[in-house]
């Protein structure tokens, strides 16, 4: 069963996430990120919950303002390059995110719902490269 670590800043919509990828099979954990928690990737530590998942859903607002947002993507893509990112944006896409290279994120503009979720996160599980022993 994949893991999956949803981080949201809005409650109702991560519940809605989170209902609907249970009901597709996954196993979800849940996060409200920088907004209500501290976030150990902000300040350069590894996310305990992101070790554990298998794939990182991340709201594109999950800091609260744009520039929390870039860095907490390039940080959580510094820390744990292994794990898959997919980012939903419920508008358009910002200038910041990017869909290769160090950095890069699938990205999932619009309603998430559960079988666009899917598709995503199944994209960016292939996305990943496997890390080289």
């Amino acid at each position: 069963m994949t893991r999956v670590l949803v981080v949201h800043h809005d409650l109702d919509m991560a519940g809605q996430e989170t209902d609907s990828l249970r009901r597709l099979g996954y196993e979800v954990t849940e996060c409200a990120g920088p907004t209500r928690n501290r976030c150990p990737v902000l300040v350069g530590r590894p996310c305990d919950l992101a070790e554990r998942a298998d794939v990182l859903v991340y709201d594109v607002w999950a800091s609260g303002d744009a520039d929390g947002s870039q860095r907490l993507v390039e940080n959580i893509r510094d820390m744990h390059p292994d794990r898959p990112v997919v980012l939903t944006s419920p508008g358009l896409a910002l200038s910041w995110e990017e869909s290769t290279g160090t950095h890069g994120v699938t990205i999932l503009l619009g309603q998430p719902t559960g079988a666009r979720l899917h598709e995503a996160i199944q994209v960016a599980i292939s996305a990943v490269k496997p890390a080289a022993n």
